[in-house]
C-alpha cells in the first residue's frame, strides 16, 4: 500500500469535523476509486488478451501498456519518496522488482506483478475507507445550522453562533444542535450515535437533550444551556479526532520495523543478485540469480504488516465508538486487553449519582441553610439538596463559597457561615458558625446493570474488582454488597484516592482501570493504567483525562470494551504471523529455487488482502449490549 493511503489511515481521526468538507472528501475518495478501478479493468482486458496475439512486438507493447496503466503512478510515487524523503518503501520495492524483470526479458512476469499490485491497493483502498468511515460517520453529530426563535421570528444561524439562553427549536427528524432543557413539547430522541443505545428516549418539558441526539417526532424547544463548542457531541467529535495521537507499542514497533525491514530486503536482493553469482560456484546463469533478488523485492514488500496492523486497531475503535465507547487511541486498546485489576467509584459509577434527600433532622432551616451553602456545587449531594429545597437562591446572600473536594463545602451566606460536611453513617452535617444545627439524609440506588458488570469483569478474568469512595462506609459498602463487590475503601479523599490505587496496580498482575465521574476522579484516572469516565454524568475534567468514555454511564460497557480490545489484539497478533510465516516460507522456497515471481505475488499481495480482511472482522466483531 503507498504511504499516502498508510498515512491517510493513522491521520484519519484528525480529520476536519465540518461535515461539508467530510462529504467533498468521501466524494473525490469515491471518485479516486473507480479511477484506479477502471485502471485495473483496462490493464486487466490488455493483459490477458497479450496471451492470444501471436506477433511478439504486438505482444510486448499490450503488456508495456498494461504495465503502465495501473504501475505509472507507483513509479512517480516510488521516485517521489526516493529523491524528496530519501527513503524507500514498498512502491520502490515493486517498481526495482518489475523494472528489473523487463531488462531480463520476463516480460508477462513483471506486467502481472504490477497488476495485481495495484489490485491489492484497490481492495486496501477500500478496506481503509470502510473502516474510516465507521468512526467519521460520527461527524454527521455536528449539524451546519440551527433554528432559534428570537423576538418571535424564527431565524436560522450557524451552529456556532448558538449561546446559552437561546431558544432553539427542533423540528421531527431534526439533529439537535447543542445540550439543553426542553420548553415545550414532547418527543423521542435518538441517542445512539451519541451512547449507542438503540432504543429513543421519551422526553418531554423540563427534560435534558444533548446535541447530536436526534428529534424523531414532534417539534419542541430547547432553552440552550450550552454553546455547541462544549456539547456532549462537540467533545465526542473532539475525543475522535484526537483518537490516533495515543499509538500503541505494537503499531509503533511495526512502523519502525518496516522502515529497517525495507532497507534490509534490498540490501539482501542486491547481495542475491550480484554477489551470490560470483561466490556460489553453482552452474545457475547470473540471469537466474538476478530473477531471485527480484522475486525476494516482491515477496518481501512490508504492505501486510503497515497496513493491516493500524487498521485493526482502527477498526477496533469503530467498534467500540458504534457500542457506545470512546477508546482515546490505539494504546488504550493494548492496555486495556491486559486488564487484571478495577477500581470503582461508588456515586454515579455503580450508582445512579441521582442523590434523593430521604429525611432532614434539626428544622425547615437546616435544609434552606444547606440548599444555599450547596447551591453553588455541581456534586449529586449538593444537586439533590437543592432539589429538595424546591425554592428559588437569591444568589445575591451567598458572599462566598469554597469546596473542599470529598469533604464538603464551607459558604458565606448573608452573615452566616454555613458548613456542609459528610458523615460517617451516609449522612451530612450543617454547621452554622461552628456550631450542629441539624443533618440530612440521603440515599442512592444502584444502577440495573452494575451487578451484572462486575460478574462480567470476573469472568474476563478480572481478579480484583475494588470500590475506591469519598463517601462514608456504611454507604459505600451497602452498594458494594448490592454489586457483589468485597474489597471496599471508603472516607477516601483524592490524594487517598490516588494512594489507594498505587497499592491495587503495585499487586496486580496485569494492567489496572480506574472507573469515575467526578471532578474529584481526574487525579486518580490520569493516575491508572487505564481511566474510563463516564460520558453522560461525568464532569469535564474526567472526561477529558480519561483514556475511555463511557458515553451512556452504563458499567456494563467496560467488560464490552475489554472484549473488544481482546478482539482486537488477537486480530493484530493472527495477522502480523500470518504475513510473517507465510513470506517466511515463500522467501525459504524461493532461495531454493523452488518458487517464482507468481508465488511471491501471492506472498505480497494475496497475505496483504488476507491480513486486511481479517483485521476488518474486528470492525464487525457482533457483541451483545
Amino acid at each position: 500500500m503507498s504511504n499516502e493511503n498508510v498515512c491517510e489511515l493513522e491521520n484519519v481521526c484528525s480529520e476536519s469535523g465540518v461535515v461539508r468538507e467530510e462529504k467533498s472528501d468521501g466524494e473525490h475518495e469515491e471518485g479516486s476509486v473507480k479511477v484506479q478501478l477502471i485502471k485495473i479493468i483496462a490493464a486487466g482486458v490488455l493483459f490477458v488478451a497479450s496471451f492470444f496475439v501471436p506477433v511478439p512486438a504486438v505482444k510486448l507493447a499490450m503488456l508495456i501498456a498494461a504495465y503502465l496503466i495501473v504501475g505509472a503512478e507507483v513509479i512517480l510515487g516510488a521516485l517521489k519518496e526516493l529523491f524528496t524523503e530519501f527513503s524507500i518503501d514498498e512502491e520502490f520495492l515493486m517498481t526495482i522488482a518489475t523494472v528489473g524483470a523487463f531488462a531480463i526479458g520476463e516480460y508477462t512476469e513483471a506486467a502481472a506483478v504490477m497488476l495485481f499490485y495495484s489490485i491489492g491497493e484497490l481492495l486496501e483502498d477500500v478496506a481503509c475507507e470502510r473502516s474510516r468511515r465507521s468512526v467519521t460517520a460520527l461527524l454527521a453529530l455536528r449539524p451546519d445550522s440551527v433554528t432559534l426563535r428570537r423576538g418571535g421570528e424564527l431565524v436560522t444561524v450557524p451552529v456556532e453562533e448558538v449561546v446559552p439562553g437561546d431558544i432553539a427549536v427542533a423540528v421531527a427528524g431534526e439533529r439537535i444542535a447543542a445540550d439543553g432543557v426542553i420548553l415545550s413539547g414532547e418527543t423521542a430522541i435518538d441517542n445512539s450515535a451519541l451512547t449507542g443505545e438503540s432504543l429513543p428516549v421519551l422526553c418531554g418539558v423540563g427534560d435534558t437533550v444533548y446535541g447530536g441526539g436526534i428529534n424523531t417526532s414532534g417539534t419542541i424547544e430547547i432553552k440552550v444551556t450550552k454553546p455547541y463548542g462544549e456539547s456532549g457531541a462537540a467533545r465526542i467529535l473532539e475525543l475522535v479526532e484526537n483518537a490516533q495521537e495515543k499509538k500503541a507499542k505494537t503499531e509503533r514497533f511495526i512502523t519502525r520495523f518496516a522502515k529497517k525491514y525495507t532497507v534490509a530486503v534490498v540490501a539482501l536482493a542486491l547481495v542475491i543478485a550480484f554477489i551470490c553469482p560470483i561466490f556460489t560456484g553453482y552452474a545457475e546463469t547470473f540471469t537466474s540469480w538476478f530473477y531471485r533478488g527480484l522475486t525476494l523485492l516482491v515477496v518481501s514488500c512490508p504492505c501486510a504488516f503497515v497496513i493491516s496492523v493500524p487498521l485493526s486497531f482502527f477498526a477496533g475503535i469503530g467498534c467500540a465508538s458504534r457500542n457506545g465507547i470512546l477508546i482515546k487511541g490505539t494504546s488504550s486498546i493494548e492496555t486495556l486487553s491486559k486488564l487484571k485489576s478495577v477500581a470503582l467509584d461508588k456515586t454515579g459509577t455503580l450508582t445512579k449519582g441521582d442523590l434523593s434527600v430521604v429525611s432532614v433532622e434539626g428544622g425547615e432551616d437546616v435544609l434552606r441553610f444547606a440548599a444555599y451553602a450547596e447551591s453553588r456545587s455541581t456534586h449529586p449531594i449538593a444537586k439533590a439538596i437543592v432539589k429538595a429545597y424546591g425554592e428559588k437562591i437569591d444568589d445575591s446572600l451567598i458572599l462566598e463559597s469554597s469546596e473542599k473536594a470529598g469533604r464538603g463545602i464551607t459558604a458565606k451566606v448573608g452573615e452566616d457561615e454555613i458548613s456542609v460536611e459528610k458523615g460517617e453513617d451516609g449522612s451530612v452535617s450543617v454547621m452554622k458558625n461552628g456550631e450542629k444545627i441539624g443533618s440530612i439524609t440521603l440515599a442512592d440506588e444502584l444502577k440495573p446493570d452494575s451487578r451484572d458488570a462486575v460478574k462480567a469483569l470476573e469472568k474476563l478474568g478480572i481478579n480484583s474488582v475494588t470500590i475506591l469512595s469519598g463517601d462514608s462506609r456504611t454507604a459505600a459498602e451497602k452498594i458494594a454488597e448490592q454489586a457483589g463487590i468485597s474489597d471496599v475503601r471508603a472516607n477516601l479523599t483524592p490524594e487517598e484516592k490516588c494512594a489507594e490505587l498505587e497499592r491495587i496496580m503495585s499487586q496486580s498482575r496485569g494492567k489496572t482501570a480506574f472507573v469515575g465521574d467526578g471532578i474529584n476522579d481526574a487525579p486518580v484516572l490520569a493516575l491508572a493504567d487505564i481511566g474510563a469516565a463516564m460520558g453522560g454524568l461525568g464532569s469535564d475534567a474526567a472526561i477529558e483525562t480519561a483514556d475511555v468514555v463511557i458515553l451512556d454511564d452504563r458499567l456494563s460497557r467496560l467488560p464490552l470494551a475489554v472484549k473488544i480490545s481482546r478482539r482486537t489484539m488477537k486480530i493484530v497478533y493472527q495477522c502480523v504471523a500470518f504475513a510473517f510465516l507465510t513470506k517466511l516460507v515463500i522467501i525459504g522456497l524461493e532461495l531454493c529455487g523452488y518458487a517464482g515471481m507468481w508465488a511471491a505475488v501471492f506472498a505480497d499481495v494475496g497475505v496483504t488482502v488476507l491480513a486486511i480482511l481479517n483485521s476488518l472482522r474486528a470492525l464487525n466483531y457482533n457483541v451483545k449490549k
